[in-house]
């Protein structure tokens, strides 16, 4: 059955974007190989504003080649919006209710996983209902002092099992995790 990914990236501080949206701290370095873990997907679970602002984002002429190839990938995905309301037109199935039901459903479907992409809302609903089945969290070596958090009013205390780290040349920590109740099983 296909796995919920959070794959995501945050500061040392815990913070997924700065005070005004910012991401310039972000970084991408080749050896990392996200190629490797977007083609280890084959859907993406977005909340309405992180898909208006990335869900069919284009990079610009000047960008280069590798990133072109990476959004072209991404939006090669099969994609679901979590949102109140729903758009006719958009390229993307929009979830209205039953979250944790549809998203069962979903998990049957395919062969490859689930990027839950965000945003901060969506994550948060995700972690409260028990359906992130993989925590991928890429430590950024930055403190920005403020920002939206990844991790706030959560119901409970979710224990997390350790299963993989990676330490890249930026000095970026990849830490993966799984929930304590999914490794007992």
């Amino acid at each position: 059955m296909k796995k919920v990914i959070l794959n995501l990236a945050i500061t040392l501080d815990g913070f997924i974007e700065g005070p005004n949206g910012e991401v310039d701290w972000c970084v991408m370095d080749d050896d990392m190989n996200f190629e490797a873990f977007i083609e280890s997907v084959d859907t993406m679970f977005y909340g309405r504003v992180s898909y208006d602002g990335w869900g069919n984002f284009q990079p610009d002429e000047n960008a280069s080649p590798n990133e072109k190839q990476m959004w072209s990938a991404i939006h090669s995905k099969k994609k679901f919006i979590f949102s109140s309301q729903s758009r006719p037109g958009e390229k993307a199935t929009y979830i209205t209710s039953d979250v944790a039901y549809k998203v069962a459903e979903i998990k049957k479907q395919g062969d490859k996983d689930i990027w839950l992409y965000g945003g901060a809302n969506l994550i948060k609903t995700f972690i409260n209902l028990g359906l992130i089945d993989r925590y991928k969290i890429s430590v950024h070596p930055v403190v920005l002092g403020s920002g939206k958090p990844l991790f706030e009013d959560l119901k409970e205390r979710i224990g997390l099992k350790l299963i993989g780290t990676n330490v890249f040349k930026s000095g970026v920590v990849e830490l993966e995790y799984e929930p304590e109740n999914l490794t007992e099983l």
